[in-house]
């Protein structure tokens, strides 16, 4: 791709973002969107394919301050009237040309690490690929056990035809006569010397005669892929996991960036988390709560324990099961917390309702509310 069209595109709009806006906006509405458009979500439709890796491209620029800082200086000058070589339009009368604004070097100096993984010129040698970042929804018992899932994902991968050399296979880069393999020359100017990107090789410090037909000697192609993720037991909601080596692939042979995996768990209608802690509310009778009882409670994954409940024990009191919760970092297990509620009765037989009747004959004497008179007004 030219780099008059990746100075054309705007990423700000890809995102729906304006040009100040901060990284967490940006990260915001780049999984809102890439969300919406995962190929997972929209199989077989080839719009919502491209529009994903619109985003996916956008997000890759705008979320590196290195990168975005060049993108933006890059398109203001386009703004301005100046055009790269080559630009339609670049002729008299068309404004001053890149080279102009920035030496014989021209526009490919500015933008020599946009898209490399640099930071305003281009390295010599392989390049590590950029890091990339997905989401995943695992079921509330899986995030207690761990899972292993599957992960589709859009991006850059090694080149298959060349083993990520670039070169068409049967041939091999070289490294540039013009520079001696350091990617850089110093140009003299008025008596100063200057350290530039080479000319020849245009920072690469290797030339390629044959470029690979698969990859045009980027050494990387774009296509989709599947990651196996193994996701630990215990893992809470909102945890970001590090996959090393799954991100995009290197350019010129370096090694592929890493994938973070940012993990939602769906909620439970009976369980909750509280930290390495499993909650549970659990419904008891009047008489239970009144005169204490042994009850039988579900746990998340060893099957039903027995909790004893103390006579007098009153709505809200917390019961903790030793060991029954999710596994922490160092391999041993969280409690489960059981929350006594009293269940009150909404449909009363007859005989029930004159046995509650003789309770609270039998009870008259005893005002629950008596201490909440010292504090009655005059």
């Amino acid at each position: 791709m030219s780099t008059k069209d990746w100075i054309e595109k705007d990423f700000y709009k890809v995102l729906g973002v304006s040009t100040s806006a901060s990284p967490d906006e940006i990260k915001k509405s780049y999984r809102k969107l890439a969300k919406q458009f995962h190929p997972d979500a929209n199989v077989g439709d080839a719009k919502a394919e491209e529009r994903f890796k619109e985003v996916s491209e956008a997000y890759e620029v705008l979320s590196n301050d290195g990168k975005r800082r060049d993108y933006d200086e890059a398109r203001r000058l386009f703004a301005s009237g100046a055009r790269p070589g080559g630009f339609p339009g670049a002729g008299a009368g068309s404004g001053p040309g890149m080279g102009d604004l920035f030496g014989d070097g021209g526009f490919g100096d500015l933008l020599g690490g946009l898209f490399g993984g640099g930071g305003g010129r281009r390295r010599s040698g392989p390049v590590r690929g950029n890091d990339l970042e997905t989401q995943t929804t695992i079921g509330f018992h899986d995030s207690l056990r761990g899972v292993t899932v599957s992960l589709r994902l859009i991006g850059d991968t090694t080149c298959g035809t060349c083993a990520g050399s670039g070169a068409k296979p049967g041939s091999s880069p070289r490294v540039c006569g013009a520079c001696n393999g350091t990617g850089s020359a110093t140009r003299n100017a008025g008596g100063f010397g200057f350290s530039e990107p080479c000319r020849e090789c245009r920072g690469q410090g290797s030339t390629i005669d044959s470029p690979c037909p698969g990859c045009h000697g980027s050494g990387r192609v774009q296509q989709a892929r599947t990651v196996q993720a193994k996701i630990p037991s215990g893992v809470r909601d909102g945890s970001r996991i590090r996959l090393p080596g799954k991100g995009a692939a290197g350019e010129r042979g370096g090694s592929p960036g890493d994938l973070y995996v940012s993990v939602q768990v769906a909620p439970h209608p009976m369980f909750g988390r509280s930290g390495d802690n499993v909650t549970l509310i659990v419904p008891v009778t009047f008489p239970e709560a009144v005169l204490g009882a042994r009850i039988e409670v579900p746990t998340p994954l060893d099957g039903d324990v027995t909790i004893a409940l103390a006579a007098g024990t009153t709505t809200g009191r917390v019961l903790r099961v030793k060991g029954k919760g999710a596994t922490k970092r160092d391999g041993s297990r969280g409690d489960l917390l059981v929350t006594i509620e009293v269940a009150v009765p909404q449909n009363l037989s007859t005989k029930a309702r004159k046995a509650l009747q003789s309770y609270a004959e039998a009870t008259a004497d005893h005002d629950p509310r008596e201490q909440l008179a010292a504090f009655r007004g005059p």
